[in-house]
């Protein structure tokens, strides 16, 4: 079964989203028309749905396409996925890594599929806290592994460019499942994430 990753920009979409973005632009802006706005509209309208694009993406497909049976069953982790994503309160971007890692249960997931599957759920309005669960639930119930892992590691426009304005803050967020909620095979995972690269 292939996946493919289309990306595409529905007219009457575009269309109605540019409207609205002039719209909200001539309370800012008292020309709109000038060169450096005159297209922005249009250009926005295609960013918020290219931003916005996990909405049409199913997580599950994407892992069901590259399963594979496997018996190993030792932990599996993929660390420093990078991982844009808009705050759904303002508006703004939180970008960061994310680390994923599972323990197989008779099937394995082609390695690209991982990040494949932040990025659906990355690509819509969202908060860090259920990003992270997100992420989990549809590994965990997709491969139904041991156990699996997710840590992201977030910086917030919202609390950098306005608010609190505090530049150098990060948020983490972490959940676990299966095997990852013993202690040993949780620190083992948490090492593996922190270590440095030589």
């Amino acid at each position: 079964m292939a996946y493919h990753k289309n990306i595409y920009f529905d007219s009457e979409a575009t269309s109605a989203l540019s409207e609205k973005y002039a719209g909200i632009l001539q309370l800012i802006e008292s020309d709109i028309e000038r060169e450096g706005l005159a297209k922005t509209p249009e250009r926005a309208a295609k960013a918020i749905q290219f931003l916005t694009q996990g909405y049409q993406q199913d997580a599950s497909e994407i892992l069901r396409s590259a399963l594979f049976k496997e018996e190993y069953n030792e932990m599996v982790v993929v660390r420093d996925i990078e991982m844009y994503s808009l705050c759904e309160h303002h508006l703004l971007p939180f970008f960061g890594k994310a680390h994923i890692a599972y323990i197989p249960d008779g099937y394995v997931v082609g390695l690209s599929k991982l990040p494949r599957v932040v990025d659906v759920f990355a690509r819509r309005l969202q908060v860090q806290e259920r990003l992270t669960h997100e992420i989990l639930h549809a590994i965990q119930e997709t491969l139904k592994p041991q156990g699996v892992a997710v840590v992201i590691e977030a910086s917030h426009m919202c609390m950098m460019m306005r608010g609190v304005e505090k530049q150098d803050s990060m948020t983490t967020t972490s959940a676990f499942t299966g095997a990852f909620r013993q202690i040993e095979t949780r620190t083992e995972f948490l090492s593996l994430i922190t270590s440095k690269r030589k």
